[in-house]
């Protein structure tokens, strides 16, 4: 029995460095495969979020910006992992379509999509920038969470909410708190990421 244990711990031990090496070796399916996770991580991390976002946003008399952030963050971490250009946009897009799918359209109606599109496009111009001196991965991150953050809020107010002045100060100052915390998330997680990658690099070295 241990024998037969053991040799089930192998194959599957074999298995899963066939798959790593197979992505490994093909980073565009890789690259695919992390953006379609992130986008659906994103999606049912503002869905379970929301409930709790709304307290704190009701308690400000605001309408939200919390979990939008959170959702966002998905896309930030896509971009630092993959490295390609106009990821987030992509990234965007998907979000918005798997958002119809399951009936999250909200109040923006035929406009929901662009809710997903813009911050992306926030996202990938960070991105663009050099990474030198001060625009480390996670000084990038940090910066894209905000401005996907806000650039989201902005364009909700523009089309729903229509705030008066008080009320937008204080929604687009929690939309850029939000986005600040999940944007340094992002920059941690992909530091963590890139550790593990190598490490595992390392020992199948």
């Amino acid at each position: 029995m241990e024998k037969k244990a053991l040799d089930n711990d192998r194959s599957i031990d074999n298995k899963t460095r066939r798959v790593a090496l197979w992505f490994k070796k093909n980073s565009l399916l890789r690259d695919i495969a992390i953006m379609i996770l992130c986008c659906f991580a994103g999606v049912a991390l503002k869905r379970l979020i929301n409930p709790f976002a709304n307290m704190v946003t009701d308690a400000l008399h605001v309408p939200g910006g919390i979990s939008t952030a959170f959702s966002l963050m998905f896309l930030v971490i896509a971009s630092l992992v993959t490295k390609r250009k106009w990821c987030a946009t992509v990234m965007g897009s998907m979000q918005a379509l798997t958002a119809l799918a399951i009936g999250m359209v909200g109040s923006m109606g035929i406009l929901m999509p662009l809710a997903y599109i813009i911050p992306g496009i926030a996202v990938d111009l960070v991105m663009l920038i050099p990474e030198k001196g001060l625009f480390s991965d996670y000084f990038k991150a940090f910066i894209a969470g905000i401005l996907s953050s806000v650039s989201a809020a902005l364009f909700a107010d523009l089309v729903v909410f229509h705030l008066p002045i008080k009320p937008l100060t204080v929604y687009l100052l929690l939309a850029t708190v939000s986005g600040a915390i999940c944007g340094g998330l992002a920059g941690a997680s992909t530091d963590l990421i890139n550790k593990l990658g190598e490490d595992k690099g390392s020992e199948e070295g």
